[in-house]
């Protein structure tokens, strides 16, 4: 069976100040055309098809096409929610929509019922699991302490356990929208650490053929069956190296796994700079990056006058100008951004109880801050999904 495993199309994002709507309808585009012109068997689509909770209607009209699209071409779409998408929202009328094809899992008490699809070796069984908010799922499965790793395993005892009903030979996707360990962040992408700790062991996937991730917007091996397919377009330029892409994966009749990527259409290349304004704007080898989307970042000890203006001038696309003049670390100028780049919402506030009463928090006060920051989250998630 030949799979298309894509991931957080974002839908309704913009690019800084440059709409995305416009390169995210062509991806579609590219998506479609890709699944004919492949012999694709079947998509997956790994959460974060929406950029918000509430997204904009333009945004869900693109989504809507997206679905007809996928339906008239007759190969089952599977595809889950992330955290950035409301899983009530995205999962309306997936009843309905499945009729046609297109496969919405959204409810975290549906994570071991799967969508079977068959090829010409047997049966193929696609486990949805959508992000699961460690404080908002707990209960449903039975952990005693919120954590991104407790929750993921529990949901994959499901997956285990309904596989091992089905008949001698059942081949098996899980679709999961979480942090990996070993897995490249970029700035993109939202923060979900809770206690502390963002990351769950890839061997959490064990016992399934091929575990198609999303969340992190860099296509990666994790290993040969757990891979990110990285989000279609850039969303930050600490993507300017990325290549993007999908993953065209194949599970032979044993349930080996071949994959190779697919590259997505970007609209424009992703080059960030360095250097003072007047090197900038004579350095010869940066004519390459004069088309580019442009994130500057200025040297100067003085912040020179007009500078987007001047960089516009020959970076026409200048999209980000950052301030970063070249001083010692202990210089008392160095910005105060600059001295929490980096660095934890944690560790902010424990370098804040230091700064205030000369010592920072004991383990105990360390534990009270973590559990703030998790209940805040939390909190956030409740309230997106309620709006």
């Amino acid at each position: 069976m030949r799979l298309l495993h894509t991931s957080d199309w974002h839908l309704g994002r913009a690019f800084h100040r440059v709409n995305m709507l416009g390169a995210q309808a062509e991806f579609i585009g590219h998506l479609v055309t890709t699944v004919r012109e492949h012999a694709v068997d079947a998509v997956v689509v790994s959460g974060d098809v929406y950029d918000r909770a509430v997204p904009p209607l333009a945004a869900v009209e693109l989504f809507d096409d997206a679905l007809h699209r996928l339906a008239d071409l007759g190969v089952p779409t599977v595809m889950i929610s992330g955290n950035h998408d409301s899983a009530r929202r995205l999962g309306v009328g997936a009843g309905l929509i499945g009729r046609a094809g297109i496969h919405l899992r959204t409810e975290p008490a549906a994570c071991g019922t799967p969508v079977v699809l068959s090829d010409t070796h047997g049966d193929v069984a696609f486990y949805g699991l959508p992000y699961l908010e460690p404080a908002l799922v707990k209960d449903e499965f039975g952990v005693q302490k919120a954590g991104h790793e407790a929750v993921l395993a529990a949901a994959m005892d499901r997956v285990r356990a309904d596989l091992a009903t089905r008949a001698p030979g059942t081949r098996s996707v899980v679709l999961a929208h979480a942090f990996v360990t070993g897995g490249e962040a970029s700035d993109s992408e939202r923060d979900i650490t809770v206690g502390g700790v963002a990351a769950v062991p890839a061997g959490v996937f064990d016992g399934v053929d091929y575990a198609a991730l999303g969340h992190l917007h860099g296509s990666q091996t994790i290993t040969e069956r757990v891979r990110y397919s990285g989000s279609p377009l850039p969303y930050s330029f600490s993507e300017s190296d990325h290549r993007k892409s999908m993953w065209l994966v194949d599970l032979d009749a044993e349930g080996a796994v071949t994959a190779e990527r697919v590259d997505c259409p970007v609209p424009r290349t992703l080059a960030r700079i360095r250097g003072t304004l007047e090197e900038l704007l004579a350095d010869p080898r940066l004519v390459p990056q004069e088309e580019a989307w442009v994130e500057a970042t200025l040297t100067d000890p003085v912040r020179p006058a007009e500078p987007m203006a001047r960089l516009c001038e020959r970076f026409p696309h200048t999209l980000s100008l950052v301030f970063d003049p070249e001083r010692a670390p202990d210089d008392p100028d160095v910005s105060y951004a600059r001295r929490l780049a980096g660095r934890s919402d944690q560790e902010i506030a424990e370098d804040f109880v230091a700064h205030v009463r000369g010592a920072g928090p004991d383990e105990r006060e360390q534990a009270v801050l973590r559990d703030a920051f998790d209940a805040v989250r939390a909190d956030e998630a409740v309230r997106e999904v309620a709006r």
